[in-house]
Order: structure tokens, then C-alpha cells, then sequence
């Protein structure tokens, strides 16, 4: 069942994918505000309530909904595994602006490729050089990719095949989603939140990603070059600040052979009071130094492209085999 709910999720999000602001991100944003605002009054202990609430309760909720409809039918239970990973996975909710960004620069108009990269990232993109622009494309891409599928596919698979039905998915993107949200107001909007608050969700998100990190790591390896991107993982994760993003992009780094970390863009722009799409503070993608390999160029956009592609028919064939393997059994 999980081979079956992956790709029909996968296919689906293809042809019709969720766009930004729709109704299932508010519904999340309103979530996560009203956890905030009902069980947070400022203590360590009040910190674990809200992230327990806010993570846990969904991902319960989800397993539950699952556990009844699979009494009933298999088939009703498939499709509630869909329309979860349908909400949680997948490439086009940041794709296209990557994929805006790329034609931008196969026309030469740099300008609207940092309009792009700022409208995406809200960061300050109109000082950027051509290849500081392409390292923070590729950078954000590559974590995107990881967080929007990779992360959230570990996870369903990993409890489904307990029983426990989509609720990886939820766990791991409402934690993810947590993780944000809460560093993003304190940080950038400037409203007072529980600072214990804002490090429990980011260390208990890290803790999540941590398998899955090394697993996207892995996959690029094993699809890349392999020899290269071990090397680059061992020498150069620990330039990054956040050691899960560092072991991903070091990896990518090596398996394309492009020259990735450096310093972070530019500070936000003041117009965020609306959204929170990294929410982290703006040093987070920084390094104390680069990878080898060569400067970002143009051509590096589809080698991560097909990076990605790759590893995810990696880990579908590995995931078919351990269906098949199960149906034997």
C-alpha cells in the first residue's frame, strides 16, 4: 500500500498541484496560531504542550481517521493515504519558482531572476552576482526537494509500515511547519514569543531529520558521484551551521561537483508581516567556507534537477522491492 499511495500522490501532485496560500495552509497557519495563543503562557513545561498539540495531535488524528476507514475498506483506507501525501509531499510546491528562475537565466534576465529569488525567499536578492544567484537557487532547491519530499516520504513509510497509516507524513511536516513558524515571529515579525518554545520545535525537527538527512544524502551519493559526494559529506558538512542542511548540501555538492556555501544572502526585506515561507533566522543557510568543485553555472540547475529525479526513483524502486518482498513473504 505504501509503494501505491507514494506514486499516485506523486502523480497527482504533478498535474494539479497546490498553490500557495490555499486553504490548507491557512487551515495549518490558524493551527498553529491558536496552539500558541491557548497553551502558551511562557513556561519550559508549556514549550513540550504546545509543540505535543500542535505535532502530535494531527499526526494522532490522521492515524486515527485511517485506523476506522481501514476497517471498512482497503481500498477508502488507499485513498486516505493519497489524499495525506497529496497535502504533504511533493515538488510543485516550490518547483515553480526554481523552474522561473531557470528560464529567467536561460534569457539573460538576471533581474527577474532576483525578483524571483526574493519573492520566493524574501530575501534582499538585488545586490547578488550571477553565481551568488545560483548557489542560493540550487542551495534552497536542495533543501526544498529534501523537506518537501524525501523527509516526508522516510517518515510515512516508517510508521505505515507499523500500521499507523499516513501519520509519519503529518509528523513530520506539522514539525517542520512548527519549526518555522515559530522562529519566523520571533525573529522577524518582532512579536515576544517563548524563546524555549522556538529552540524545542527546531531541536525536536532536528532530531526528526536527522535518518532522513543522511538518507537524502545517501541517495544522492549512490545517483551522483558517489566517490566525490562521500568526500564532500566527511570534509565539508560541518560548514554549515545547521548539520542536517550541511550533510544534504554536501553532499549534492560533491555528486554534481558544484561549488556550494558561503556567506547567506541578504537580510530580509521588511514587507514579511504576511508570510513565513523560511522562517529561519537569515544566517541559517551560512558557511564557514565552500565546498570544492566548480562555480554554480547554469548547467548545474538541470544537474540538480536530475539529482533529485533520480534519487526519487531510487528510493520508489527501493520502496516497490520491499512491497514486493513483503507480498512474497
Amino acid at each position: 500500500m505504501s509503494f501505491f499511495s507514494v506514486l499516485f500522490a506523486l502523480l497527482i501532485e504533478q498535474l494539479k498541484p497546490l498553490r500557495g496560500g490555499n486553504v490548507i495552509h491557512e487551515s495549518l497557519m490558524a493551527w498553529v496560531r491558536w496552539t500558541g495563543r491557548n497553551f502558551d503562557a511562557g513556561k519550559d513545561v508549556h514549550a513540550w504542550v504546545v509543540w505535543g498539540i500542535t505535532v502530535i495531535v494531527p499526526a494522532l488524528l490522521t492515524w486515527g481517521v485511517f485506523y476506522v476507514i481501514a476497517q471498512f475498506s482497503l481500498l477508502a483506507a488507499l485513498a486516505w493515504n493519497i489524499a495525506v501525501l497529496y497535502m504533504t509531499l511533493g515538488f510543485r510546491q516550490f518547483s515553480h519558482y526554481f523552474t522561473d528562475i531557470r528560464d529567467a537565466l536561460e534569457r539573460g534576465d538576471e533581474n527577474t531572476a532576483r525578483r524571483l529569488l526574493a519573492e520566493w525567499r524574501h530575501l534582499d536578492a538585488s545586490e547578488l552576482p550571477r553565481r551568488e544567484l545560483l548557489r542560493h537557487v540550487i542551495e534552497h532547491s536542495l533543501l526544498a526537494a529534501h523537506r518537501h519530499v524525501f523527509g516526508v516520504f522516510f517518515w510515512f513509510v516508517l510508521l505505515a509500515t507499523v500500521g499507523l497509516g499516513p501519520a509519519g507524513a503529518v509528523l513530520y511536516r506539522m514539525a517542520e511547519f512548527s519549526s518555522r513558524y515559530w522562529a519566523y515571529k520571533s525573529r522577524t515579525i518582532g512579536v515576544p514569543s517563548n524563546q524555549r518554545l522556538m529552540e524545542l520545535a527546531q531541536q525536536l525537527f532536528g532530531m526528526l531529520d536527522h535518518v532522513p538527512a543522511r538518507l537524502t544524502a545517501f541517495g544522492f551519493a549512490v545517483v551522483g558521484n558517489f566517490e566525490e559526494a562521500i568526500d564532500s559529506w566527511r570534509r565539508h558538512s560541518e560548514l554549515w551551521r545547521y548539520a542536517n542542511d550541511g550533510i544534504i548540501l554536501a553532499a549534492a555538492a560533491g555528486a554534481v561537483g558544484v561549488r556550494l556555501g558561503g556567506s547567506s544572502a541578504p537580510s530580509v526585506t521588511p514587507d514579511r508581516s504576511k508570510t513565513f515561507e523560511i522562517g529561519a533566522a537569515t544566517e541559517a543557510g551560512e558557511a564557514e567556507g565552500s565546498t570544492h568543485g566548480l562555480p554554480p553555472e547554469l548547467g548545474h540547475l538541470r544537474s540538480i534537477v536530475g539529482l533529485v529525479w533520480r534519487s526519487v526513483v531510487l528510493w520508489m524502486l527501493l520502496l516497490a522491492l520491499l512491497s514486493l518482498a513483503n507480498l512474497v513473504g
